[in-house]
């Protein structure tokens, strides 16, 4: 077997992509102080990634379907790298929320990219590597995450710290992206009733995509909130802040890894119940938390209960069949996003009026909602009549 085979490259990928935005996490409080933002300041400004999600998702769907995955990963690359540096450069709140919006655009695009292209590779290959492949991702914001904090530690300055990561993992992340046979881009059969690509959504893809809503929004609350939860709830200092994510990043991976074992044992719906569970468990342990051992603990229980919550949901919306695979996970991907982004704002307009205990503590809501959902993760193929449109990959 070769060594880099359309498997192992689009795991790489998936590991690269996300090195230089973990290594943002743990300087966010730096930045925080350095521009004098109180949490419900803060969390207007990070509301500028969930605007980027937003203002390109709807885009982003139909172009990867037209220039392929391979071409997504490649362009969207040098995009990224140049976005997810500017934030920590911002002199002002205002600057720094468009930085942001830039880097959500950049996040969602690539992203977007990556899943579709092993989407594809599973289909061309016929070996299962979604869960794997987001296993790699946790471990890369992982990484990420662990070199910021090192770096915060070494007290290099956030905007050099970012921009050097982002350089170096540059060119891996392209040649991995030249490495890729062509991708093709995948079509719905004809001989199979499809809906119009344009339509709504079907109730299957809403329930779906509510589910994933409450379990990436938490992931985004873990991303942005965990250190400045450590520095203010449990007065840790230095690069101590930045274990909570990490911490909450190992566990994510570990799941991913075991998600396909996992899920030949329980199924579907009942791995994401039991990890459900867990995550809500670990939410409440976390508000409870009395030092950053506790916490610690917490971190890693809710990593692990929203572990394989988004590729179960990336297989369910690429398998409802009411139209192109790539048009549901981009709609999917788009909702996902937005939950991941959304999180941190409200915690901080929540901490801002009360304590950053309480504002953690909103994700509870949210992750019961999911765990209600598990059920969706069944969802049928929807009947309706065939329409060429839905034939195009990326296609809304």
């Amino acid at each position: 077997m070769p060594l880099l085979t359309p498997q192992r490259l689009i795991m790489l990928v998936f590991f690269l992509q996300p090195v230089a935005f973990g290594s943002w996490l743990p300087r966010i409080p730096e930045v925080q102080a350095g521009l004098g933002l109180g949490p419900a300041a803060l969390a207007l400004a990070l509301l500028g990634m969930p605007v980027g999600t937003l203002l390109t998702l709807p885009f982003a769907g139909p172009l990867v379907g037209r220039i392929g995955a391979r071409t997504t990963i490649i362009v969207g690359f040098v995009y990224y790298a140049i976005a997810v540096s500017l934030p920590a450069f911002s002199p002002d709140p205002l600057l720094l929320f468009v930085a942001l919006i830039l880097a959500g655009s950049a996040i969602s695009f690539l992203e977007l990219g990556l899943n579709v292209g092993a989407d594809a590779v599973e289909k061309a290959t016929g070996r299962l590597i979604m869960t794997k492949s987001h296993g790699f991702w946790s471990i890369g914001i992982m990484v990420g995450s662990l070199i910021g904090s090192a770096m915060a530690g070494l007290g290099l300055a956030p905007h050099w710290a970012i921009a050097a990561v982002a350089l170096v993992t540059l060119p891996m992340g392209i040649a991995a992206g030249l490495a890729l046979p062509p991708l093709e881009a995948e079509q719905a059969s004809a001989d199979t009733p499809q809906r119009s690509a344009w339509s709504l959504p079907s109730p299957a893809l809403i329930g779906i995509c509510l589910f994933v809503f409450g379990i990436t929004m938490t992931e985004g609350a873990m991303a942005d909130w965990s250190a400045i939860f450590l520095r203010d709830a449990l007065m840790a200092e230095g690069g101590i802040v930045g274990l909570g994510y990490s911490v909450f990043a190992f566990m994510v991976a570990a799941g991913r890894f075991g998600g396909d074992s996992l899920k030949a044992r329980l199924g579907a719906v009942g791995t994401a119940r039991l990890c459900g569970t867990l995550a809500v468990l670990g939410a409440v342990l976390l508000y409870l938390a009395p030092n950053v051992t506790i916490a610690l603990i917490g971190f890693g229980t809710i990593g692990f209960g929203v572990s394989v919550g988004f590729p179960l949901a990336v297989t369910a919306a690429a398998g409802i069949g009411d139209r192109a695979a790539s048009a549901n996970v981009a709609v999917l991907s788009f909702v996902a996003l937005t939950g991941f982004l959304i999180g941190p704002p409200l915690i901080g307009f929540v901490a801002e009026h009360s304590d950053i205990r309480i504002g953690v503590a909103c994700v509870v809501p949210f992750l019961l909602l999911s765990l209600f959902l598990t059920g969706r993760l069944r969802a049928r193929p929807v009947t309706s009549k065939h329409n060429p449109e839905a034939e195009i990959a990326g296609v809304l």
